[in-house]
């Protein structure tokens, strides 16, 4: 073999080593569970939806599990913790390691002080960051009172062993925005702005999109009416990522806590250290396109029509009545 063939020979062995240990790093599944749910009248991550008061994150899991996650991270607050490992512990203890931490107003770097008259915790990234020390290897997000559908964890085991941390990409799951409207008002969408080659190039927040008869949306922008194709696009704050995103997170943490730490409501995002890693950082944040539908709950009159959207995949056999059994 020529320098040359021999060089490419070992730069593809490399590759390979690197995601075979890739693979055998347990996948984590990292749900953002900390949220009160004061618009929805209770804690929506334990409500029952299913036949025999399964939640949505019951399917969440089971889907996840059956894509190839085998540790799963609630991270939820100190004082309702109880309540969620009562909802979910002994259940699939046999199929997954389970975790449980917790974010609160105080974990955050020492030397910065904490106004005083501020109540909640600091926003989704800042949630994340609690997993850092149980998270070892790839790991996706999710909300914690949102559906995903099956193929969304497919594609991310799949995503995870192709790639390496070395290689600067993560990635984001895509849902087409005919999956996510509602029949029965507006929604807010992070529309995704992707490049040719499927990459990340902002997320614009578009809020009271309606369903228009043809599916696709439309919203109102200074006093204009603005469409978006139905195959357009959005994120649902589905990711997937390796352990280099804590490090990032953290520095533009003390950057955020620095700029508006003593502000009463805000928050440090996830979007926003995605941003800031794609634009400052060199990394490339790929676009997966799900087919899956995308539902989830806001107000208590969406109960109902999660029930029946369950109940019919029930029907068609994507799950069994008796989810855990």
């Amino acid at each position: 073999m020529t320098g040359k063939v021999l060089n490419l020979y070992f730069k593809k062995l490399n590759q390979v080593v690197k995601n075979s240990i890739n693979l055998m790093m347990k996948a984590s599944l990292v749900i953002l569970a900390a949220g009160m749910g004061s618009r929805y009248g209770g804690l929506k991550q334990i409500d029952a939806f299913g036949p025999n008061g399964e939640t949505i994150l019951d399917y969440s899991i089971y889907d996840a599990i059956e894509a190839g996650f085998e540790k799963v991270v609630f991270i939820v607050r100190e004082h309702f913790k109880k309540d969620i490992q009562a909802a979910f512990a002994g259940k699939f203890d046999d199929k997954v390691e389970l975790i449980f931490v917790t974010q609160e107003l105080d974990k955050i770097p020492s030397g910065y002080d904490i106004h005083e008259d501020r109540e909640k915790p600091w926003g989704t990234s800042h949630a994340l960051m609690m997993a850092a020390e149980v998270v070892d290897g790839p790991f996706a997000v999710i909300n914690g009172d949102d559906y995903y559908g099956k193929d969304s964890y497919r594609l991310l085991i799949d995503y995870f062993s192709t790639r390496s941390p070395e290689d600067k990409k993560m990635c984001i799951v895509g849902y087409y925005l005919k999956n996510t409207l509602s029949e029965h008002g507006t929604v807010n969408r992070g529309v995704c702005d992707v490049n040719e080659e499927g990459h990340l190039k902002g997320i614009v927040e578009t809020l009271k999109i309606r369903k228009t008869e043809d599916g696709s949306g439309a919203y109102e922008l200074d006093d204009k009416t603005c469409h978006l194709d139905k195959n357009t696009l959005v994120s649902m704050n589905m990711f997937g990522m390796f352990p280099e995103y804590f490090d990032k997170s953290m520095a533009y943490f003390h950057d955020f806590l620095r700029e508006r730490g003593q502000e009463l409501k805000s928050e440090f995002f996830i979007p926003t250290v995605v941003d800031r890693m794609s634009k400052e950082d060199g990394y490339v944040f790929e676009v997966l396109e799900s087919p899956s539908s995308w539902f989830g709950v806001t107000y208590k009159e969406d109960k109902p029509i999660v029930m029946e959207k369950i109940s019919k995949l029930i029907e068609s056999g994507a799950y069994p009545k008796h989810l855990w059994s």
